[in-house]
């Protein structure tokens, strides 16, 4: 046979076995695949009905009792731990009043994790909702809440006020008063009221101004002895306005004896 016929063959056969290995191979791979799917897709049938069994709550709550919790995620459907629906159970546990925000997590083979954090209550709104941190309203049981601040405003405005009320505070406590309430109203008129019961009425603008001219008139400003501050009316650009309360006749009594 010619050499060159006889190299062409060869490489021929080489091509054969080439081909042949290729194909064997991804028959294999296909083979394994499918038997792989299939050994799944049976562990999954047999484990469909893994109930759950055990949860965990986590994030220390101080308002909201672990009973509660639990009550609330008993309303999902707990039958199945590859069905539960994660974030059902989440929107169950936010819906609780004082809960802010939620993390689920589920933890083969039938447990599930819920990490709880808590709103933070730092003032009364409109009486009847708390404001947390952020300056948003949530509605809970303020029973024991009684040294909170009181905000009052339009729905809508809760940050704004609660950002007001931090500047105005700050302002006081470095001259030795304190801010026990704020109102804002339809207008956006302010109003403040410290805890010795002196009302200050801000108006619309100019409003961190005039609280530091009452600061600055405030421990000049002229006590009688038979009244005491009730208004200072600063919706001025210059100056302002005071308006006396009579003393009761035990405030007279404790002041003559001072």
């Amino acid at each position: 046979m010619h050499p060159l016929l006889e190299k062409a063959q060869q490489i021929k056969l080489k091509l054969n076995w080439s081909l042949i290995f290729g194909v064997s191979f991804f028959l294999v791979v296909v083979i394994g695949l499918v038997q792989i799917t299939k050994g799944v897709s049976d562990w999954l049938v047999e484990n469909k009905d893994a109930q759950i069994k055990h949860l965990i709550v986590q994030g220390h709550p101080k308002y909201t009792d672990e009973t509660a919790i639990i009550k609330a995620i008993k309303k999902a459907d707990l039958s199945s731990f590859f069905e539960l629906d994660v974030k059902h159970v989440q929107q169950l546990v936010q819906d609780l009043p004082w809960v802010a925000t939620v993390s689920v997590r589920k933890q083969w083979p039938d447990t599930i994790q819920v990490y709880v954090v808590e709103h933070e209550a730092v003032a009364h709104w409109n009486s009847d909702l708390l404001l947390n941190q952020s300056g948003q309203a949530f509605q809970a049981s303020s029973d024991k809440l009684h040294d909170l601040p009181q905000l009052y405003g339009p729905e809508g405005s809760e940050e704004e006020a609660w950002v007001a009320f931090k500047q105005f505070d700050e302002m006081l406590k470095v001259n030795n008063l304190t801010l026990s309430s704020l109102a804002l109203s339809e207008r956006f008129s302010w109003q403040l009221w410290l805890d010795n019961g002196i009302r200050l009425d801000l108006g619309r603008k100019d409003k961190a101004k005039r609280v530091q001219r009452f600061i600055d008139v405030y421990p000049r400003m002229e006590q009688r002895a038979d009244a005491q501050v009730d208004t200072i009316d600063l919706r001025y650009d210059t100056g302002l306005a005071v308006s006396f309360k009579p003393l009761q006749e035990e405030q007279l009594q404790n002041k003559s004896k001072a």
